[in-house]
């Protein structure tokens, strides 16, 4: 830190130098039109913005700068400012292409146009976030960026509130997420239920207001040399706007065919120039998702009179076909007497409630000082259902307070905050930025409509039905300081970029136990069978599981990149790093881009990375509910550091997993691709790459205990898992993370991008772009003799446990392999049209159990096809109508077994009913949320006001 207060000291006695000015204005098509998204840039820089809605721009340049103006479909204008501070631009129409100007991947001082680079990079500007009915900013991603998937999930806990998202096929944790440049802290949140990305960390997207968002820079390539760790997928770099005047704001109204699933938005952006020394930007968004639910009738063939998941009871009640007939007769009269609804789960997304803020500004102090702040903050809640208790399921419930079972809800509240402050200032030739970024990411949890089952019942006993279950907490400090210069005419290198600085990271992970009645075992029995702790669906956070752990992290690097010859871009970047909690780490990366003839290009990239190991894999502990095959299960996630994970089982004193501490992942990175751009209309890059991570970590399956013999078996001998567990009694199953696996990442992008001008007031712009990717497990790598010796036979041996191939399948296959994008978007004067279809390739699903591998399913691939019409109905005024998922596509639904069938009576051993032999939990769950969700065919309409 002293190092950093001098160079601040240094700083403020600097002379100044030339006064900047900011140039507001708007530009024009040839017939007049606003042109938003338009690119103004101050030329021999990579200063600039793009135009709001109504064609205004705000920018802070050199009194005798020249701005750079341009928009896709137009020709290029120089122009020379020459102290003015309004400037008003109509561009004349061209049947040329435009590239956006990037700046993630390159620490360079000027942007470059994004086929200019040495890797690639998708750009999703703020008319694209508009252009259909997604609201939040994964969703967006999703159907913009191919390499990008991301769906929400169902009856997952917390995941349901936070969508879990991949880039190139990798996990949550494998993408870096950039506000501004700056890195944005993670969620609090760690998946560890059955989803895609379970056992991963994340960053929570939808915190950021669309309105503030100015556009989104996607680098597909890894950039832990450039970042640090977590970049091994890509970066993904949200960019706020930076608008000094005006005032825009939209509306959004929608709901699914089915009417529910409503939408509602609010959203507003207000520019302010600061007496033309910086801007303040400011944005605010409300957003109200409602649940929607596609899940299908229980099929249990008895609520009220059947034994657990409702199975016809042993004994002779139930011995004959006619006895089970009259039996499902006697129910079916008390679910219609009592008015119960066999739809008792509510499949698909949580509704929640979204208020967020955010800001962006920066101000000259003169001197040739500029202080910048960025950030925001957001409020959402959510409430999302879990698996229901049945009347029929005592020992999980009240039937004092619920004589009909009850759906259980887990309530969320967000809070998520974050800061960026700054200061830079050019220093004897040099840029020189010092910031320091702050965020910070909590998740509490409520639950509702619920009990605890194991606290006393009866007579003039009222049990609580709402708890608090806790929560977790992440805040990160990121402190850096970054210099940069290009020099020029060094004897053989024309140009030469310099990059290098510093960083100094603090990050801190927290879990807070929940009220005393949400996780205890009050004690009560039916007849000798314990009931279940803690509040059904979700039990509070134990005092043993509260932990507060930081750590730092110090870090340098150094870019540099050099246009070596006309036709050679070279790019090298390092970075060394030191955690102190696992020690040090370095990555290197190349790249470079050779222009073999005007307009066709090739470049690549090889090196190395790295991802430390979240607090949260490393900390995390709970007890929570889950269902295995219909059945409740109390399932400890235990942290990498407690014994049972630790100590080896051969130290009788403490027999545990003998797993290793969590290391960092390692990575190598391989890009090659071809740029082109043809008959000056079209543009087109190919990108394939190649991602080898070691030591990946993965939560483990579950390792379970051997469950109760029937009556008048005999108790079989302890397994291992059995003894490392035997001082849990209230435990059956548990779970941890390890350095299991390594992988293989292969794919392929491709983007192709047309712009033409067909008429004075006629546009037209077609756009093509796809991933294929594959994701294969190399091999396995246990640090664990316990787990290694283990010489159980089938699916119980423990290395299939750590790791099996439901887990694999998961990893290999659970997100689409393929997505294809293909896109059209036509203007003619105030009126347009916009189509979309998006491929999202297959998915699969494999049982645990190779036994039972007649549960693998392979759900085919799907098209969803969207359409908006709009209209700029006045100057200040523009409407939206569409509908996405125009032909009400869903995915393949789950196989369901014939024996799964509530009207199935048979007293046959091997025809009887059985919920076990499908996927569907008794016939309600039927499809993978995996894809694009279920949600089907959504209509919208959005209002866009704008006011200079």
């Amino acid at each position: 830190m002293k190092n950093v207060l001098l160079l601040l000291l240094l700083l403020v006695g600097l002379t100044a130098r030339a006064q900047k000015i900011t140039v507001t204005g708007r530009v024009l098509g040839a017939a007049g039109e606003a042109l938003p998204g338009s690119t103004v840039l101050e030329r021999g820089t990579s200063n600039g913005t793009s135009t709001g809605g109504n064609g205004e721009f705000s920018l802070s340049v050199a009194p005798d700068a020249t701005l750079t103006i341009q928009a896709i479909g137009f020709a290029a204008q120089q122009i020379a400012v020459g102290g003015r501070t309004s400037v008003d631009v109509r561009l004349v129409a061209a049947a040329t292409d435009l590239n956006e100007v990037v700046v993630t991947g390159s620490r360079a001082t000027e942007g470059r146009s994004n086929i200019l680079t040495t890797a690639p990079v998708d750009v999703i500007s703020a008319r694209e976030i508009k252009a259909f009915a997604q609201t939040d900013v994964a969703q967006i991603l999703s159907y913009v960026a191919p390499s990008f998937q991301s769906s929400r999930q169902t009856i997952s806990d917390g995941t349901d509130h936070i969508d879990p998202a991949s880039l190139r096929g990798l996990g949550p944790d494998q993408v870096l997420v950039l506000v501004n440049g700056k890195r944005r802290h993670n969620s609090a949140l760690v998946n560890i239920n059955g989803t895609i990305g379970r056992g991963s960390v994340g960053t929570d997207l939808n915190v950021v207001p669309t309105a503030s968002i100015k556009r989104i820079e996607v680098l597909r390539d890894g950039a832990a040399a450039l970042y640090g760790s977590d970049a091994i997928a890509g970066v993904i770099n949200i960019q706020l706007k930076d608008d000094s005047t005006g005032v825009t704001a939209s509306s959004t109204v929608g709901q699914t065919t089915e009417n529910d699933g409503a939408v509602l938005q609010a959203d507003i952006n207000v520019g302010i120039g600061l007496n033309q020394r910086g801007y303040l930007d400011l944005s605010g968004q409300y957003q109200y998702h409602d649940y929607f639910n596609r899940g299908l009738p229980d099929t249990a063939p008895l609520i009220y009179l059947g034994g657990n998941a409702g199975q016809y009871p042993g004994g002779a009640a139930a011995d004959t076909e006619q006895e089970r007939r009259d039996l499902k007769a006697a129910d079916d009269d008390l679910v219609a007497q009592r008015g119960y609804d066999r739809n008792n789960l509510r499949i698909g997304s949580a509704a929640t409630r979204n208020f967020g803020g955010f800001l962006n500004g920066a101000y000259r102090l003169g001197a040739g000082f500029e202080v910048y702040v960025a950030g925001g903050a957001t409020y959402r809640t959510g409430k999302s259902a879990g698996f229901n208790r049945a009347p029929n399921q005592p020992t999980q419930s009240d039937l004092t307070l619920f004589p009909d079972g009850f759906l259980p809800f887990i309530n969320t509240t967000i809070y998520d905050q974050s800061a960026i402050v700054g200061l830079r200032r050019g220093l004897g030739g040099f840029a020189v930025d010092l910031s320091n970024t702050f965020g910070r990411n909590e998740l509490r949890y409520d639950i509702s409509n619920t009990v605890n089952a194991s606290l006393p019942q009866g007579a003039g006993i009222r049990n609580p039905t709402d708890f608090y279950a806790g929560r977790l907490a992440f805040q990160q400090n990121t402190t850096n300081l970054g210099v940069s210069r290009k020099f020029t005419d060094l004897g053989f290198l024309p140009t030469v970029n310099v990059a290098f600085g510093g960083e100094f990271r603090y990050d801190n992970f927290q879990i807070g136990k929940g009220e005393y009645a949400s996780y205890i075992n009050g004690g009560r029995l039916i007849g000798t069978t314990p009931t279940a702790s803690g509040s059904q669906v979700f039990p509070g956070y134990q005092p043993q599981d509260e932990v507060k752990k930081g750590r730092s992290n110090v870090a340098g690097y150094l870019d540099l990149e050099s246009d070596v010859t006309e036709k050679l871009l070279v790019h090298l970047a390092g970075r060394a790093e030191n955690y102190s909690d696992f020690g040090s780490r370095a990555s290197g990366q190349a790249a470079a881009r050779f222009s073999i003839l005007d307009g066709l290009a090739l470049r690549g990239s090889i090196g190395n990375g790295f991802r430390a190991p979240s607090l949260q894999q490393r900390y995390f502990t709970n007890t929570s509910t889950q269902f295995v095959n219909g059945m409740p299960n109390q399932v400890l996630t235990v942290n990498n550091d407690n014994p049972i994970v630790r100590n080896d089982f051969a130290n009788p004193s403490q027999r545990g997993f003998g797993v290793a501490p969590l290391k960092q992942e390692n990575s190598t990175n391989y890009s090659a691709g071809l740029t082109a751009r043809v008959a000056r209309t079209i543009t087109l890059t190919v990108d394939a790459y190649l991602i080898d991570i070691e030591n990946r970590i993965v939560l483990s399956s579950q390792f379970a205990k051997t469950p109760p013999p029937a009556a008048g078996q005999p108790t079989p001998p302890p397994t291992l898992v059995d003894q490392i567990l035997a001082s849990r009694a209230d435990i059956s199953r548990v779970q941890f993370f390890a350095n299991a696996v390594n992988t293989r990442t292969r794919g392929i992008d491709i983007v192709a991008n047309e712009r033409l001008v067909l008429g004075a007031k006629s546009r037209l712009g077609l756009t093509a772009a796809a991933n294929f990717n594959e994701t294969v497990v190399r091999s396995f790598n246990s640090t664990s003799t316990t787990i290694n010796n283990d010489q159980t036979d089938g699916t119980g041996n423990l290395q299939n446990v750590l790791f099996d191939r439901q887990q694999r399948a998961r990893l290999e296959a659970g997100n689409p392999r393929s997505k294809i994008n293909l896109s059209a978007n036509y203007g003619y004067g105030i009126f347009g049209i916009e189509a979309r279809t998006v491929r999202f390739g297959e998915v699969q699903f494999k049982d645990a159990n190779p036994a039972r591998s007649f549960l693998d399913q392979t759900f085919a691939a799907q098209w969803i096809t969207d359409l908006t019409l709009s209209a700029q109905v006045i100057k200040q005024i523009g409407v939206i109508v569409g509908v996405n998922n125009l032909f009400d596509v869903y995915p393949d639904k789950f196989i369901q077994n014939p024996r799964n069938n509530a009207q199935n009576s048979s007293a046959d051993p091997n025809l009887s009913y059985n919920s076990t032999l499908d996927n569907t939990n008794r016939g309600r769950f039927v499809y993978n949320a995996n894809q694009f969700g279920f949600q089907g065919a959504f209509y919208f309409a959005r209002v866009n006001v704008t006011l200079l």
